[in-house]
């Protein structure tokens, strides 16, 4: 029997390639990923395995608890596959001394470009138009109603980071007027700010939502907020469901309180309300804004980066900010 030491473990809690699972098992015995819930799963793990745990590789939603952290014992690294990192309790983290990475930006233009093709589906009613010709309406010799067009017209986005900076740009060249709220200006960016949310939507002829998830912007876009983007607005949200007040959404696209919305993410994903789903003015997606092979690319490159920066010196490539204390969403 050999006395070599067993190698450190890397709990991967998602679907990866082939390829990349060979580059994790360079200096890691790879686990997972497994059938059941990530939690679950650590849970089950042998007494053995989960003491060898030092890294583990999910996207930014999983849920990482002070519990799961406890029953990993040697945990040093978490890696989100992605720029999200809100499933982890990142005071926990830090108590602990475990250091959390992201992948900030290697998905933001795949997901600005899909935020636009939510904006311009919902706005122009492609989905509508599809679904006419495919009934046969146009070969009886009808015509869809007409819509209001997009140039000229004014989106405001809340968050501004490389997702809602992308949206921007994209918008820019659609001629349209741009805007912006987040917790603070951005030095250098000509685009007006609006200092409340509320403000923002009533200014917007579309709301796009590209904001971080987080305890802080829980339900920011309300009933209020939903009110103030009034009958002729579109809200695009491409970042998390939670950012939304689903249910003063559905109320809201149902009784005309707002033209219409494209969703390529609901609060409670997979699950989608059936009342979303039955409406003609919701345009849904399955949460595929980053969906592009490009992005998929880039965020499992950067997550690469990232552990082999941390075994080689300690540090990673690009850390989650050390959590501060929420601030309110301006109102």
């Amino acid at each position: 029997m050999s006395d070599a030491p067993t190698r450190p473990a890397l709990l991967v809690g998602l679907r990866v390639p082939d390829a990349f699972r060979a580059r994790l098992a360079v200096r890691h015995d790879v686990l997972g990923p497994f059938e059941r819930r990530f939690a679950d799963a650590v849970a089950a793990l042998p007494t053995g395995d989960a003491a060898r745990v030092e890294v583990v590789v999910i996207y930014g939603n999983t849920t990482i608890s002070p519990a799961l952290m406890a029953r990993l014992p040697a945990l040093r690294l978490v890696c989100c596959v992605g720029s999200g990192y809100e499933g982890v309790d990142l005071r926990a983290a830090r108590e602990r001394s475990i250091t959390v990475a992201h992948s900030p930006g290697a998905n933001a233009s795949a997901v600005a470009d899909f935020a636009v093709g939510l904006m311009v589906a919902s706005v122009r009613g492609i989905a509508d138009a599809d679904a006419f010709v495919r009934r046969g309406e146009w070969r009886r010799g009808n015509r869809p109603a007409e819509v209001r067009g997009l140039t000229g017209r004014k989106v405001g986005i809340f968050g501004l980071g490389a997702i809602g900076a992308g949206i921007a740009r994209r918008c820019e060249a659609f001629e349209m007027t741009v805007g912006y709220h987040g917790r603070a200006p951005h030095a250098g960016v000509a685009y007006p700010f609006h200092p409340t949310l509320t403000g923002l939507a009533r200014w917007a002829d579309v709301l796009m939502i590209a904001v971080r998830a987080g305890p802080e912007n829980r339900h920011a876009v309300d009933a209020a907020v939903l009110a103030a983007l009034g009958r002729d607005g579109h809200v695009v949200n491409v970042t998390r469901g939670s950012v939304i007040d689903e249910a003063a959404l559905v109320r809201a696209l149902a009784d005309g309180t707002i033209a219409g919305a494209g969703l390529d993410v609901v609060e409670h994903e997979p699950v989608v309300p059936d009342a979303l789903r039955s409406m003609r003015n919701v345009v849904l997606a399955p949460h595929v804004g980053g969906n592009t092979a490009e992005a998929q690319a880039a965020m499992l490159a950067a997550t690469l980066a990232n552990l082999e920066a941390f075994v080689a010196r300690g540090a990673v490539v690009t850390p989650v900010p050390v959590p501060v204390r929420p601030a309110e969403v301006a109102r």
